[in-house]
């Protein structure tokens, strides 16, 4: 149990910014929407801001100087991206109710949505508010479905980069403990029929896969995650129980695919009966266009601005 436990949890603590996503339901997009928009501000001539103090809270973060460092690396990004930074974030003063019933000064910082993005793209993905913050501060969209249907196309290419490189582990374990990598493809094709109960040929054949194209390039999101976890478990068990031949890390990723398939099938989920997902690659150009497209020229505040 020990060791079921130790597998589980190295890999879904690698996985842990696409849990970050795959925790959000609809309702609470919904309402994560509402309450930034609900911290929304802005200048006399219209452009949207937000307080630091205020982001602060609204990513997760208690402590003010763990956030600054975060502003820290943002502006550092603002400015290898040809930007000026006191356009997107601007000095400013303000006063704070204190428990006594007095007043006291405090420092903060008005942020564009431009600054905003830069904040979230170097924050701690592991936060489910910072997964939600990349999406939504990246769009011009106040529309929670359209966010939610970012998220989960962003979802999709993460966990597909994450079964890429997790299969390139793989096949690097494979040629520590053979001497060589050859093997590598065939032991996948063999964990994938164990996986989809058909090999993988019917299954491209079945989605119209092209020959030349992964037939990961065009699953869905869950049967992305499920191969992923079935290979950090072979991965492991090959390590651990040094397997050295192509036969005993074969039989090692049948058994573990097997098992997943068995949890899938338990959860009313068969692999095989899953429609083909869009092209992966053009899943991340769009999010790639869309997203340069939504930051190409970003409003700027007056450094004059003040509050």
């Amino acid at each position: 149990m020990a060791i079921v436990y130790d597998v589980c949890h190295s890999a879904l603590s690698k996985n842990q910014n696409l849990l970050a996503v795959n925790k959000m339901q609809s309702d609470t997009i919904q309402t994560l929407t509402e309450t930034f928009e609900a911290h929304a501000q802005q200048t006399e001539n219209g452009i949207e801001y937000w307080l630091a103090r205020d982001i602060q809270h609204l990513l997760g973060y208690s402590e003010w100087r763990n956030f600054t460092a975060v502003i820290t690396k943002a502006k550092t990004a603002c400015e290898v991206s040809n930007h000026t930074i006191s356009d997107h974030f601007v000095d400013v003063n303000k006063m704070v109710d204190l428990g006594s019933g007095s007043q006291r000064q405090v420092d903060d910082i008005m942020l564009t949505r431009y600054a905003c993005y830069l904040i979230a793209q170097n924050g701690d993905p592991r936060k489910q508010e910072i997964a939600f913050a990349q999406t939504y501060f990246a769009m011009q969209t106040r529309r929670a479905e359209l966010i939610e249907q970012r998220l989960l196309e962003t979802e999709r290419v993460s966990a597909r980069k994450k079964l890429t490189a997790t299969e390139k582990e793989l096949s690097q374990v494979i040629y520590e403990q053979t001497g060589g990598n050859q093997n590598f493809a065939l032991i996948r094709s063999k964990g994938d029929h164990a996986l989809f109960g058909k090999t993988t040929q019917a299954m491209k054949a079945q989605w119209k896969v092209p020959d030349n194209r992964p037939l990961a390039d065009f699953a869905p999101t869950i049967i992305l995650k499920a191969k992923d976890f079935a290979t950090e478990i072979t991965i492991f068990n090959t390590r651990e129980n040094n397997l050295g031949t192509e036969r005993a890390i074969s039989d090692e990723h049948i058994t573990n695919n097997q098992a997943v398939r068995d949890t899938l099938l338990t959860r009313g989920i068969r692999p095989e009966s899953l429609p083909v997902a869009e092209d992966v690659k053009k899943v991340e150009r769009r999010l790639a266009s869309d997203e340069k497209k939504s930051l190409k020229n970003p409003d700027t505040i007056d450094p004059s601005s003040g509050l």
